[in-house]
């Protein structure tokens, strides 16, 4: 579901909700509600007729709960009545043996799912990485069929279980700071900044120095002290300000 700056369809897409997501309405203007998602705080507007209300209970158990994700691509869930697809990432609430609760109807769910009583490990993180090799940038996107630099790092670490904020310049309040480029892991997040010292990128750290982030497409560049080198290019395209480490164990 789209969330707009502004409460037009014209306005420009600054983030988006999954399937199984919870927000709260903070304000309504003609059609349209702001909403802040429940996951990571992030506010903007959405259409009404994209709004799916649930019950206070219903929102409070949500809360409360972990819930898994959805690995595969696409995938769908269904009942007698409907049938909804999901993309890569997506939030199965209340998830138990192959049952899906949305609202008040059960539905039917026989794909992958990630499993929420393994700790995250760094071949099945960069793994989920590589899955969105090629998507294309969006600005707002947080989806395989389009995602931004930090929508990008929140989708793989949803994954994991660990819940980053929606912004770069956010994300890079958490963890534990890794000094130097030659001693990264993979799993750590590389953030850049620009000429006025604003953190404006992000990208998650493979082995061997390789970086996945979202570049006109989600692609791997080096790293070294300096920042991203684009091979094809043959030129660093963005200046490393710091690296943290998000799971220390990893």
């Amino acid at each position: 579901m789209p969330v707009r700056k502004e409460p037009s369809d014209k306005s420009e897409l600054i983030t988006e909700l999954l399937f199984g997501e919870c927000y709260t309405i903070l304000n309504q203007e003609g059609n349209w509600f702001l909403v802040q998602n429940a996951a990571d705080g992030y506010e903007g507007w959405i259409d009404f007729k994209q709004h799916f209300p649930v019950s206070e209970a219903y929102f409070s158990e949500w809360q409360v709960q972990q819930h898994p994700r959805t690995l595969n691509l696409v995938d769908f869930i269904y009942n007698n009545q409907n049938r909804i697809p999901l993309l890569l990432g997506s939030t199965l609430p209340f998830f138990v043996g192959n049952s899906v609760r949305l609202g008040e109807e059960e539905y039917s769910f026989a794909g992958q799912v990630s499993d929420l009583n393994i700790a995250p490990e760094a071949h099945f993180l960069q793994n989920i990485a590589r899955l969105f090799l090629k998507a294309p940038y969006v600005w707002g996107g947080r989806t395989v069929f389009g995602l931004d630099c930090s929508g990008f790092v929140q989708q793989v670490y949803s994954l994991c279980h660990y819940q980053l904020p929606r912004d770069a310049w956010q994300q890079a309040a958490h963890g534990q700071e890794v000094h130097f480029a030659s001693q990264t892991k993979p799993g750590d997040l590389a953030f850049f900044d620009n000429a006025e010292g604003r953190i404006v990128h992000v990208g998650l750290m493979l082995d061997g120095n390789q970086i996945i982030h979202a570049h006109g497409e989600v692609r791997i560049d080096t790293l070294d002290h300096q920042g991203i080198f684009n091979a094809d290019r043959k030129r660093y395209t963005h200046q490393l300000r710091i690296i943290k480490r998000i799971f220390p164990n990893l």
